[in-house]
């Protein structure tokens, strides 16, 4: 199955105006470059690339790895010694060839091939700004007991969640960290529930914890920020409701200036969230450049081995892990798979891969959560990747307003949050549907505060809505079937084990 354009969980939502923005995102069929933009400090220079060289978690690199590296012209950045993982820069083209024939060294790759803006972020139509009046209205249907702008959430009552609140908000003893483009923590509806201790910079693969180091700088991506108000926005009489607002949000900013989520920032975030009390990540990106990663290719099996050592060094610390499913309507299940973008940084050409052998990281790796997105009709959105089993559970993440027309007083089909700079505006794709679904499981670990995380993942299967397929799936009405949806009501390739439930989360 063939898709004939570029794939990202990022977004990019337009601020226009000084009350509310609106920016269609994550849709497909329609690709924006991201602005160009000088390569950013945490880049390798023009003449060097970055590496992972995996090596046996526990105790480092040996001494003689060590000089093994500086021999083949490597400099060692930083080594995250209990998961062997040693990000490395050098000007050696031949240097992970070099590196993996050294004793001690399981698998060597660089991280990227050159510091390039970014392809990959998709949206679609003219930003559209809410009016005063439109605003006013929204106001005026919310009742007191909901915030502002809550009557046009419609994805909150999609899970339960309005209902969820009558119960708990959730615990503030309960962190979910924002893996993510940054997060602006100054934001009216983020401030109130900022972790600032779990919050760090990893774009360099090490991590910054200067003050602030964790936000968006000016021009770059609003998508951590909007992530984090739809996982835990306060219900503080401003702006919109979180799915669990009474918890805590970090942020852990892994994206480069120029929009690309690379392996040694990926692995840094998810040794910090293990380390630093975090419950729950929520991952709407893919790891770049390669969007599927073939663990026949020495390069990419390194990328693989490294991050997933990190994500289950994390889930070993109790942190659930979240991640967006992907925006290309692809049956992960297929037997094969056209991947046109990758490597996004550099000549992408079209390769055919197994998706059994191929991995979007993190989303298909081991222990994983894997969210796909429904609209506001509560059917897969046009754009959802899907399969049978590799699509865990699904939440609204929104979808083309033509094809799912929400029910009043709400007016988009996309999902409302806050954007920087204390604005509000609507994004869609399956990097909406992750952060609902990581905000059920933290109202699941307030309910159940000594819940490990495979406890936690189990009770967010157990208690979701099953959802039986789609069948036919036509969703945009001319006729033709868009996708084919396998399995039965309880578990299958549209859904996984359902929709969320946010209700049973903080009732059983």
């Amino acid at each position: 199955m063939t898709a004939p354009h570029s794939r990202s969980r990022r977004a990019v939502a337009i601020p226009v105006g000084m009350v509310m923005a609106s920016a269609f995102a994550f849709l497909p069929n329609i690709q924006a470059v991201a602005a160009d933009a000088a390569p950013s400090a945490d880049a390798a220079d023009a003449t060097s690339l970055s590496y992972v060289v995996n090596v046996f978690p526990g105790f480092g690199p040996s001494q003689y790895v060590k000089k093994a590296i500086a021999k083949a012209g490597g400099t060692i950045v930083t080594s995250y010694d209990r998961i062997g993982v040693v990000v490395v820069h050098s000007a050696n083209p031949d240097f992970a060839k070099v590196v993996r024939k050294v004793p001690g060294v399981q698998s060597a790759g660089n991280t990227r091939n050159a510091p390039l803006p970014a392809q990959s972020t998709t949206d679609e139509g003219a930003p559209k700004v809410l009016s005063p009046a439109e605003v006013a209205s929204a106001t005026a249907d919310a009742t007191a007991a909901q915030d502002p702008l809550e009557p046009l959430q419609w994805d909150l009552p999609a899970i339960k969640a309005d209902k969820a609140h009558e119960k708990t908000l959730g615990s503030r003893k309960v962190t979910v960290a924002v893996i993510d483009t940054g997060v602006d923590d100054t934001h009216p509806d983020i401030a109130p529930n900022f972790d600032r201790a779990a919050s760090v910079n990893c774009v360099t693969g090490k991590p910054d914890t200067t003050d602030g180091a964790w936000r968006p700088t000016a021009g770059e991506s609003p998508h951590g920020t909007h992530v984090a108000g739809e996982i835990a926005a306060a219900k503080n009489g401003v702006g919109v409701t979180g799915v669990a607002p009474g918890v805590r949000v970090s942020g852990i900013k892994v994206s480069t200036t120029a929009g690309y989520f690379y392996t040694e920032a990926v692995v840094c975030g998810f040794v910090w969230a293990a380390e630093h009390g975090v419950d729950v990540t929520n991952n709407s990106y893919y790891t770049d450049p390669w969007y599927f990663n073939c663990k026949n290719d020495p390069d990419q099996k390194a990328l693989v081995d490294a991050i997933t050592r990190a994500t289950q060094y994390a889930e070993h610390k109790g942190v659930v892990n979240v991640a967006a499913a992907g925006n290309e309507n692809y049956d992960l299940a297929a037997d094969e798979i056209t991947d046109p973008v990758s490597p996004n940084d550099a000549t992408p050409s079209d390769r055919v891969i197994d998706p059994s052998k191929c991995y979007d990281i993190p989303t298909q790796l081991p222990g994983v959560v894997t969210v796909a997105s429904t609209g506001a009709k509560g059917i897969k959105s046009s754009f959802s990747n899907h399969g049978l089993g590799v699509i865990d559970i699904a939440a609204p993440g929104g979808d083309s307003t033509r094809f799912q027309t929400p029910a009043p007083p709400a007016t988009s089909g996309l999902i409302l949050g806050p954007l920087p700079g204390g604005t509000w505006g609507y994004m869609a794709g399956t990097s909406m549907a992750s952060p609902h679904v990581a905000g059920v499981a933290a109202l699941i670990k307030s309910t159940h505060p000594h819940a490990s995380a495979a406890l936690v993942k189990a009770l967010l299967y157990a208690e979701a809505d099953a959802t039986p397929c789609t069948d036919p799936y036509d969703i945009n009405g001319d006729g033709k079937v868009d996708a084919v949806c396998e399995g039965p009501k309880n578990y299958n390739g549209f859904y996984g084990h359902g929709v969320a439930d946010a209700l049973d989360a903080v009732t059983k």
